[in-house]
């Protein structure tokens, strides 16, 4: 099975002045576009699809299949400036952290002080609405928890438009570029696992 280099769910130039244009195809169509190369490398002759192949894997096969899950996960993470969360997220952030701009301060506290290349994310893992860090191309397990968000903490994410002020691109990211819409439907998703587990 070939494992495609999804398209961006928007134009490069539609997060600036946030993350700039040129960020986003570097990001994009330069380290992830690596990532599945790699992987397709690895693969040749093998039907497994992505899913299958991060749960079978360790090594550089993981480290490839996971970053490109990532980074998908990463790019429908965000969205063009001007959305906000519907009523019902608001109420399901307000009832785990305190209030939506409660979350956004502790997530982005957990991604600042993440040691390292990794991502921050918020999951559903059963028991309610969790904030962690993983490490290098670790990602929450899909088989106990549901991802609802990330962000990506690698240096390649944003040293061209930030350099080495992660909080600052922390801050400025994820106060203006959330994908809510997404952030609701994998909500969503999750209460439905949920109902069926």
């Amino acid at each position: 099975m070939t494992i495609e280099l999804t398209p961006l769910p928007f134009e490069a130039s539609q997060l600036e002045p946030f993350i700039s244009e040129r960020t986003v195809l570097l990001h994009h169509g330069g380290h992830q576009a690596a990532y599945v190369k790699n992987l397709n490398a690895m693969l040749e002759g093998d039907e497994r699809n992505l899913i299958e192949v991060i749960g079978d894997s360790s090594g550089a096969m993981f480290n490839n299949a996971a970053q490109v899950w990532n980074h998908e996960f990463l790019w429908n993470s965000l969205a063009p400036a001007g959305q906000g969360p519907s009523s019902e997220v608001d109420e399901e952030l307000s009832r785990a952290f305190g209030s939506t701009d409660s979350f956004l301060t502790q997530l982005i506290q957990a991604a600042s002080g993440h040691f390292g290349s990794g991502w921050a994310w918020l999951v559903s893992d059963g028991s309610g609405l969790q904030i962690t860090t993983t490490s290098n191309a670790e990602m929450p397990s899909l088989a106990t928890s549901q991802p609802l968000l990330t962000i990506d903490v690698w240096e390649h994410a944003y040293y061209l438009d930030y350099q080495n002020r992660r909080p600052e691109y922390l801050e400025t990211v994820l106060r203006n570029l959330i994908n809510w819409q997404h952030l609701e439907e994998q909500l969503i998703l999750s209460t439905t696992l949920t109902h069926r587990s």
